[in-house]
Formats: structure tokens, sequence, C-alpha cells
């Protein structure tokens, strides 16, 4: 959707699909009334514009040897992520294509769109 170089993507229904692999370490990148809005369970929530406040500390927050989901609304702000990321060393990065609303619309529809 919003593929950007050296990024590799997940699409929603393979992400459900893995969902359930305790390796998966998982990383929301939207503004916290986003979140209010709709949310998937176990996402660690690193706002992209609080970058200043949580950036320092990132390997307080994620482990650079997991796999690392990171989502947002459209899947812009996550590929961003996902570039800062992989220039901090995390090897095993990828992007939900198309974020939480691709998610809401090809596998939970009952997650509110927005």
């Amino acid at each position: 959707m919003y593929e950007m170089a050296g990024i590799e993507e997940i699409s929603a229904p393979e992400f459900a699909q893995r969902l359930t692999d305790g390796e998966l370490q998982l990383v929301d990148v939207r503004e916290p009334e986003e979140v209010a809005i709709s949310h998937l369970p176990n996402f660690i929530h690193l706002p992209l514009s609080q970058y200043p406040d949580w950036s320092e500390q990132i390997f307080n927050h994620l482990d650079p040897s997991l796999e690392t989901i990171v989502m947002c609304h459209h899947g812009m702000r996550s590929a961003q992520m996902c570039q800062w990321l992989q220039r901090q060393g995390f090897e095993r990065t990828k992007n939900l294509s198309g974020g939480i609303d691709a998610y809401a619309r090809l596998v939970d529809n009952s997650i509110p769109r927005y």
C-alpha cells in the first residue's frame, strides 16, 4: 500500500494468523486519541508525535532481537517507525500494511473505523 524502500510489510490477514505467536513484539505509533477509538491488544503504545519522550529509552521498551510489527492508522507513520527502528539495529521489523484500518476491514469488522 504505502511501501517504503527496505520496509517489509505484513498484510492484515497474515498478521491475524500470526497474532498467537508469542515471539512477536507489537508497536502502535498512533496518537492517544486514535488508540481510544480503536486498538488491538498487546501493542506497546509509542506515539510517533511523542518521539522525544521515548526515543532515547527505546531499548527499555523493545527488544531488537524480536520480530517487531508496527501499526498506525493506514501504514505511513508505522513505515517511518520501521525505518527508524532498523537504523537502531532492529533487523526484524514489519509494517502492518494498511494499518488498523485494513485490519478492521479485512479481519475484524467489530473494530471501529475512523
